[in-house]
């Protein structure tokens, strides 16, 4: 338990600064750091994230930085897509599983610094005005996507509302956070009903602290450039997907997967 609390610091004041990246984050360090296994771990890792977004996610619509709009319309097909992606999932090996997510994951990274890099102006936008269509579509792909890989959605939650539909960073890092609360809710809740029973006192620690670092990593990414936050996010992103590749082909995947 004390060795989550720096850990739960450090996924928190990731997942508030970037908006995104705490359930590529907890699983690895549930399962080989604390020793949790992958099924218990993927419970207790939509507890802290759920719980870390909605602290985060909270500190930004104080703010007035969430399209609430957008988030709206994305979180329900996100949750129809999450569940087909499931069910589609379980026809599909593990490892099969990590090696298709890795390109989708690099992607997404190099999308997101692309787009960084080319946004020069720092002024807020605001919340643009996107098709409903647009928006839906959008939620049910990146919910079939994170429920097929069986991870959090913020990696793809980002590039897409700074992509797809023209949201600021600072503004799609706020909504992010509020779509993973709400969709990252209902996994958990599906989770529950299954029979998951996470260790309560791990799983307290992990997430009491990850919510503390999330509220610090909201106020950091308030005072950084928009966009140095798409390069911060791109990188987290890369570094999970080479590890993940590298543990896949080299250390045969996590202990008792």
């Amino acid at each position: 338990m004390l060795l989550a609390l720096p850990f739960g610091l450090l996924i928190g004041l990731i997942v508030g600064t970037v908006g995104g990246g705490g359930a590529i984050l907890a699983l690895p360090v549930l399962v080989y750091v604390l020793g949790e296994s992958v099924g218990p771990a993927s419970t207790t890792a939509l507890i802290v994230v759920a719980l870390a977004a909605g602290v985060g996610g909270g500190a930004l619509a104080w703010r007035g930085q969430v399209c609430w709009r957008l988030a709206g319309g994305f979180a329900g097909p996100a949750a129809v897509g999450a569940l087909l992606g499931t069910i589609t999932s379980a026809e599909v090996s593990p490892k099969a599983l990590v090696l298709s997510f890795v390109p989708v994951m690099l992607a997404a990274a190099a999308a997101t610094w692309y787009r960084a890099d080319g946004d020069r102006g720092e002024e807020d936008r605001g919340c643009p005005k996107v098709a409903v269509g647009r928006v839906l579509i959008a939620g049910f792909a990146v919910g079939l996507l994170t429920g097929f890989f069986g991870v959090g959605g913020g990696f793809a939650i980002v590039p897409v509302l700074t992509l797809w539909l023209g949201v600021g960073f600072r503004r799609a890092i706020a909504t992010s956070l509020v779509i993973i609360t709400l969709t990252g809710l209902a996994a958990l809740a599906s989770h529950l009903v299954a029979g998951a029973a996470p260790e309560l006192g791990l799983t307290l620690a992990l997430a009491g602290s990850t919510a503390v670092g999330a509220l610090g990593g909201t106020a950091i990414g308030g005072r950084l450039p928009q966009a140095a936050l798409g390069r911060a996010f791109a990188v987290v992103v890369t570094l999970v997907a080479l590890f993940l590749l590298a543990d896949t082909l080299l250390l045969g995947g996590p202990p008792g997967s």
